[in-house]
């Protein structure tokens, strides 16, 4: 039997088939396409002729996408989200969609109602929950929101409430309507866990759209047999309708899913990835077999959410970087030729400088026509050299724990651009594959199920929360689709919280499993 994962990058789309002993087939890498469909139906096409199987055979399909990511940034394809927070009077002063970009803002609808409800830090009603209070929103959005978002205070000490919400929004609305509930999307902070819920509920579109698509280019290409799942930015995945209640949590997935695959190539779990596409780079830390967890607010598209991300730094160098003359200074990036770089780059007969071209006049890499690189300047290429192995250094820096030099697996289709030695790092370690490594880890991942509450140790003992938040664990990650004989508890995280007096703990279990 075979897996095939596919990866949906700014520049490529590129697949990979593995065989059940997870060693790569073949591999294949084309341009993504503007509308993503198309692209990814070429990459499925291209790769199953080149390994020669027969489609029956193909057991998992595994997609990693940027579509939620891009939906954001851009703006485009967002549903109308109405947005009820359980604590008025006591939250009136801030309201939903404080500090938000206007015109997402305006893309969401920014429709919102504060609701009676919500709890106190300590488990203690902060005013009465009103089921006809919120009868009565929920009728006044009929045919103006496609989607719900729910947010209570505290709801990450007591959710009830939520749910109830869910549960009268069904009534009122209909099963079509999907809903976020904060308790099961971001951590403690409020603010941040409604942004968080809010992006979530404004994705389901996007990922409807993205999920039927991919599931539509394996049928076009005769795979009807295989379980189908999309990519998480923890390094692991989840099944389609899972994906479809949580879309938030394909954000980053793709420089995870180099993490994972470059670590998976060299052999390797505990070390730093840089990861170089057609227009950034993105450099992370796999820690145990898996990608180190961002412990910082993490912006996205302007938002400031507190949903798990990675770890990642993000810099405005590929291969595709456009290099300039900026009085005495070269400048290399931000801004790429993208997915046009065999059109637009001088190697490939285009009129634009890019840092391919750079490497490729230097004799560094071999791609394209390097006669059409020789009209780049001698001492401009080195100069243009000199600053990618900067902005390299600059950012392996800001995710080493320590001073001393460090091993840097290194992988993408823009790789070539890397200077062989760099400052502070001991050694580069590249594979053959290197390129297609995204597509690599999301064909290897596991299945994860996280849960995260606030427990009162003096309530509930340490052991009852422990054994409690562990079953829930267990039980998302056998809803997203892993093998419950197989799933086990890879991290535990408590902390303590300072302001309560009754030793109130924020405990947070990942528990992992293999796919069927």
């Amino acid at each position: 039997m075979y897996k095939v994962g596919i990866d949906v990058g700014g520049t490529n789309t590129d697949a990979v088939v593995l065989n059940e002993k997870f060693e790569l087939v073949t591999s294949t890498k084309v341009p993504t396409s503007e509308d993503i469909e198309t692209g990814i139906r070429e990459a499925l096409k291209q790769v199953l002729e080149k390994a020669g199987i027969e489609r029956e055979k193909v057991s998992h399909a595994m997609l990693g996408t940027t579509q939620c990511t891009n939906a954001i940034v851009e703006r485009k394809k967002l549903a109308r989200v109405g947005v009820i927070r359980l604590g008025y009077p006591a939250t009136a002063s801030v309201l939903p969609y404080t500090a938000w970009p206007k015109d997402l803002i305006d893309k969401l609808s920014g429709i919102y109602q504060l609701a009676s409800g919500g709890f106190e830090f300590d488990g203690g009603e902060l005013s009465a929950f009103s089921e006809p209070e919120i009868r009565e929103i929920l009728q006044s959005w009929k045919d103006k929101v496609e989607a719900i978002a729910v947010v209570g205070v505290f709801s990450s000490l007591k959710n009830e409430e939520e749910f109830r919400v869910a549960e009268i929004a069904r009534e009122e609305l209909g099963e079509k309507i999907p809903v976020s509930l904060s308790s099961t999307i971001g951590s403690i902070g409020l603010l941040e866990r409604e942004n968080a819920s809010i992006l979530n509920a404004g994705l389901f579109k996007v990922m409807e759209a993205t999920s039927r698509g991919f599931e539509k280019a394996l049928q076009s290409e005769g795979i009807h047999q295989a379980e189908v799942f999309l990519c998480q930015n923890d390094g692991t995945l989840m099944s389609i309708e899972y994906a479809r209640k949580f879309p938030i949590l394909t954000i980053a997935c793709g420089p995870t899913n180099s993490i994972r695959g470059a670590a998976y190539l060299a052999g390797l779990k505990d070390v730093l990835v840089l990861d170089v596409g057609g227009t950034t780079s993105d450099i992370g830390v796999l820690a145990g077999g898996f990608p180190r967890e961002s412990s910082l607010v993490v912006e996205v598209g302007g938002v400031r959410t507190n949903f798990r991300m990675p770890d990642i730094v993000s810099i405005g160098l590929g291969g595709g970087s456009i290099v300039r003359l900026d009085g005495d200074e070269v400048t290399v990036g931000p801004d790429s030729v993208g997915y046009r770089i065999t059109e637009e780059a001088l190697v490939f007969g285009g009129e634009t400088i890019t840092a391919t071209d750079i490497a490729v006049r230097l004799g560094h890499a071999n791609v394209g026509d390097r006669k059409k690189a020789e009209q780049i300047p001698l001492e401009f290429a080195e100069k243009a050299y000199q600053k990618i192995a900067e902005m390299t250094e600059v950012a392996i820096d800001k995710m080493k724990t320590s001073s001393g030099d460090v091993e840097v697996v290194l992988v993408g289709g823009g790789s070539l651009i890397i200077p062989d030695q760099l400052k502070g790092v001991r050694k580069i370690i590249r594979d053959e594959h290197g390129a297609v490594a995204n597509a690599i880890g999301a064909s290897i991942s596991q299945i994860s199920g996280e849960y995260e509450q606030i427990y009162i140790y003096s309530q509930k003992p340490r052991e009852e929360a422990l054994q409690d938040a562990e079953e829930k664990a267990y039980e998302k990650a056998r809803l997203a689709g892993a093998v419950v004989e197989t799933i086990e508890v890879v991290e535990v995280e408590e902390i303590p919280l300072a302001y309560h007096p009754d030793n109130a703990t924020r405990l947070r279990i990942k528990a992992v499993g293999d796919l069927v």
